[in-house]
């Protein structure tokens, strides 16, 4: 009960800021529509194929926003007074997770109804795509969570555009990994973006094929690792700001 209190907390203080909420879902969604009417040649800018990169970089603002948030608690005394209740560490994680995914439900939404008038045809699968991406988001608000635990509430946006990029480059939202060298393949390969872009991409085109295996392991080792990274680091952070 307490975690849910502590979500519907986080979820008032994310709309008391309806300017970066907007710019956060707006951009993803003037990219997605002005490279649709460029019509860049290549099936990487198909509609079919840049939706699921724009969702996925619709996380990484995600990532951002958490940072901030998170960071921001921690430069307060929330954390001090949150500290003499019995609320766990992961507690406080699942909180700021439950408070995000609304967002994310709401981003995905408006992102497939934008890219159905633009010409994506309606099917079934963008109920199982959806369904799939709010899995994935998990990583991020957890990266973000991570962030916000580790650095300022400066550097929480300093950070957090290293996540921006690190997507924009190495998910495969504008290139293939091909097109740079090996080199650069390996790091789209170890890093989790590429796949979580396939994982999307997948179930939103009935292509089970773009998943490999590659892409299921290194996104659950990361979540995994991420989430408990997130839930030590916030725990270790807590209890310094209560000595």
């Amino acid at each position: 009960m307490r975690m849910f209190n502590f979500a519907k907390r986080n979820f008032k203080e994310l709309i008391r800021d309806p300017l970066s909420l907007i710019f956060e879902i707006a951009l993803p969604i003037f990219l997605l529509f002005i490279f649709q009417q460029i019509k860049i040649p290549g099936d990487t800018y198909k509609l079919e194929n840049f939706t699921p990169g724009i969702i996925v970089f619709g996380f990484s603002f995600i990532t951002l926003f958490t940072a901030t948030l998170v960071a921001k608690d921690r430069s307060s005394s929330l954390l001090i007074r949150l500290g003499t209740s019995p609320m766990r560490a992961y507690d406080f994680i699942l909180g700021y997770i439950f408070s995000l995914l609304p967002i994310v439900l709401l981003q995905d939404v408006l992102f497939f109804v934008v890219a159905c008038l633009l010409g994506l045809k309606i099917t079934f699968n963008i109920i199982l795509t959806i369904l799939i991406s709010l899995v994935i988001s998990v990583l991020f608000i957890a990266l973000g969570i991570l962030i916000g635990s580790l650095v300022s509430e400066k550097g929480a946006g300093g950070v957090g555009s290293v996540v921006v990029q690190l997507v924009c480059f190495t998910s495969g939202m504008y290139f293939s990994k091909d097109l740079i060298g090996k080199g650069f393949a390996v790091v789209c390969d170890v890093l989790p973006f590429e796949g979580s872009l396939n994982l999307i991409k997948g179930s939103l085109n009935h292509n089970y094929a773009l998943i490999s295996v590659n892409d299921i392991v290194v996104f659950t080792l990361y979540t995994v690792a991420v989430l408990i990274a997130a839930i030590f680091v916030f725990q270790k952070k807590m209890l310094n700001a209560n000595k």
